[in-house]
């Protein structure tokens, strides 16, 4: 076996790993560059125990069924590091009778690997285009030991993605909302407000690339989420031994969870938020500096050294926390009135010193395009969610704390569906296991049949779309719709595009944001559903975003993008949208669908029958003036004759 030590990466590719299925012992690692395991060769089958479930996400489930596939997945940190891993693999499978060099344990007739990229950067698309070629490349070489195609591939991709910043539209390359909301259409937004929600939002589809691609596409609906807001996403325990687990919960103390820590340093009263400023996360400053034995068992080092180290929440229920931030000390207000004042001045002076492509119009109707996205935003560190946050508290903390975003989940990770410690997730997932198990979610996301299963009536209740929310969603599928032809496809349109869309949402995030600063505002959350903000209110994301106070957001036009007063067209768009959503709806639909079926197969029975008789009637005329015409003739013969 080759001995070498993991190396320190040059750039955001941390490994590139080949996986392969084993007849006898299933998917196991069969390559990596640089070493998974420090002091280890290449071709080690040995993974880090958090990296446990990597050949179970890179070759996934049923992937015989297909010649080939693509994988987006997340795995936990090393060694206590926040930061999520990022995952592209590229799945493909070949005839064993064609390879050039057929190795001994090679016995089944086909052979099925896959090759992934580990990356600090959430670059799905280009890492998957990037990838796809090689993947192609490497299987055409029908040699396998071949491996110097895959180490060239490492140092190519740190030298040319070393200098790319998450703005701009190579973070969305492969991710298109135009093709969701053609898909989806209305129910675009219910998705949108479910993930507000945290709530357990199951997507189900096979294969694997058409549904990390749906997954991601909806995430790339909330500003800066797939640049900024998925660092803490996959904070899980990889499951041990059911005997392990049960000694684990007996002897392990209760650890602090973080977001009580965090809430200790935190103030909030009706009137103003007060938050102590030199507190971060954990309630004291976390940046402790690594070792260089512990950057490099991390498989990462941090740009200054240090790395932020996060607790695991100790939660027994997803409900404890929202408990844990009403009981705040009221004594942190005055030790932090002087810190608050100061970042407010310099939270000011921020603001001011904004590009005006940064700021938003005072009033903004969704109409008025968004500037896009120029590479120029400031970001800071958010002092409690620990993201990279803009002027107006985006990206939301949404994936932290127990909320988890999987967009590819194996059968082996089932269990993280009723893991105490896990708040709720977004996940995506294959296997009709799950899919069954409706219990574990709140919804199920079917992307076939662009079908939204919620299973709670209250929460269905809560999702239901207002008035104005349905002119927004039907706004967004008319400009999709009307420009589907060569205007969009030549690139001269603007109107309808995937950045457009985003743009749309980004606008309706923020007009929600500014609507719920604002005093006496009953009237306007209606239009955003009074029920669905109540229930906002009490999720962690909003709680972290309410913490702190962001003055851009006193640009932003604080009402509905289409707020109004109802008219007929408003009665034809509920009465369309209760149609298609609701199950009274759908067996009407279904009744009227049969019924005009069965109208037009009886219309042509009845039809042909009609024309049968007609030709008989026809027919028998013909028959019956031809005996007449004999009969004539025999008499007229027989006169003749008597004569």
């Amino acid at each position: 076996m080759e001995k070498r030590g993991a190396l320190p990466p040059r750039g955001p590719v941390l490994h590139i790993v080949v996986v392969g299925f084993h007849h006898k012992k299933g998917c196991q690692v069969e390559f990596s560059y640089p070493p998974l395991m420090p002091g280890e060769g290449h071709d080690s089958h040995g993974l880090p125990e958090e990296w446990k479930y990597l050949p179970f996400l890179a070759l996934p489930d049923g992937a015989h069924n297909y010649q080939e596939d693509t994988v987006f997945f997340h795995l936990p940190p090393r060694c206590g590091d926040r930061t999520t891993v990022y995952g592209v693999s590229c799945y493909r499978q070949i005839e064993a009778k064609a390879l050039k060099v057929r190795q001994a344990d090679i016995t089944r007739e086909t052979v099925q690997k896959s090759v992934c990229v580990l990356s600090q950067l959430p670059l799905y698309g280009l890492l998957q285009a990037k990838l796809q070629l090689i993947t192609h490349a490497y299987f055409e070489e029908k040699d396998f030991s071949q491996i110097s195609i895959l180490k060239e591939l490492y140092d190519h991709m740190n030298s040319s993605l070393g200098g790319t910043s998450l703005e701009g539209s190579q973070v969305y390359l492969g991710l298109s909302p135009r093709d969701l909301v053609l898909h989806f259409r209305h129910k675009v937004l219910i998705l949108f407000k479910l993930i507000l929600l945290e709530k357990k939002v199951l997507f189900y589809i096979s294969p694997v690339n058409r549904l990390v691609g749906a997954l991601m596409t909806v995430l790339s609906l909330f500003p800066g989420m797939i640049e900024h807001g998925l660092t803490d996403c996959s904070q899980y325990r990889p499951r041990k031994s059911i005997s392990e687990d049960a000694v684990l919960q007996e002897i392990t103390p209760r650890l602090d969870d973080s977001v009580s820590a965090a809430a200790t340093n935190l103030g909030v009263g009706k009137g103003d938020r007060k938050m102590a400023g030199n507190h971060s996360l954990g309630g004291q400053n976390t940046n402790v500096p690594f070792s260089q034995s512990e950057k490099i068992c991390n498989g990462a080092w941090s740009s200054n050294g240090t790395v932020q180290h996060l607790k695991v929440p100790s939660r027994t229920s997803p409900e404890s926390s929202e408990s844990e931030w009403e009981t705040l000390d009221p004594n942190i207000l005055e030790e932090s009135n002087l810190k608050e004042g100061v970042r407010e001045n310099a939270a000011s002076e921020q603001a001011e010193n904004l590009p005006n492509e940064c700021r938003s119009p005072e009033t903004l109707p969704i109409t008025v395009q968004p500037q896009a996205n120029t590479g120029h935003a400031v970001l800071v560190p958010g002092l409690v969610s620990g993201l990279e946050e803009d002027q107006y508290g985006m990206p939301l903390a949404i994936f932290t704390k127990g909320y988890l975003c999987l967009p590819y989940m194996a059968l082996q990770q089932h269990h993280l569906l009723s893991d105490v410690t896990v708040r709720g997730f977004v996940a995506g997932a294959t296997n009709i296991l799950f899919r069954q198990q409706k219990h574990l979610s709140d919804a199920i996301v079917e992307i076939e049949d662009a079908h939204v299963q919620i299973h709670d009536p209250e929460l269905r209740k809560i999702l239901n779309p207002t008035t104005a929310d349905l002119r927004f969603a039907d706004y967004l599928v008319k400009h999709v719709t009307e420009n589907r032809d060569d205007v969009f496809l030549d690139g001269t349109g603007w109107e309808g595009g995937d950045e457009w869309i985003r743009a749309q949402f980004s606008a309706y995030l923020h007009a929600l944001l500014a609507a719920v600063l604002q005093p006496d505002n009953e009237k306007t959350l209606s239009d955003f559903g009074t029920p669905f903000v109540v229930a906002w209110k009490n999720t962690h994301n909003y709680r972290v975003w309410n913490s702190n106070k962001h003055p851009a957001l006193a640009e932003v036009n604080s009402s509905h993008p289409f707020q109004g007063q109802y008219s007929v067209s408003d009665v034809k768009l509920r009465l369309s949208h209760s149609v298609q959503n609701s199950e009274r709806g759908k067996k009407i639909g279904n009744v009227m669908v049969s019924t005009s079926r069965n109208v037009v197969q009886t219309g042509k029975a009845v039809g042909k029958k009609l024309i049968l008789n007609q030709l008989g009637s026809k027919n028998m005329k013909l028959q019956q003036g031809k005996k007449f015409s004999l009969d004539v003739k025999k008499k007229k013969k027989k006169k003749k004759f008597l004569h």
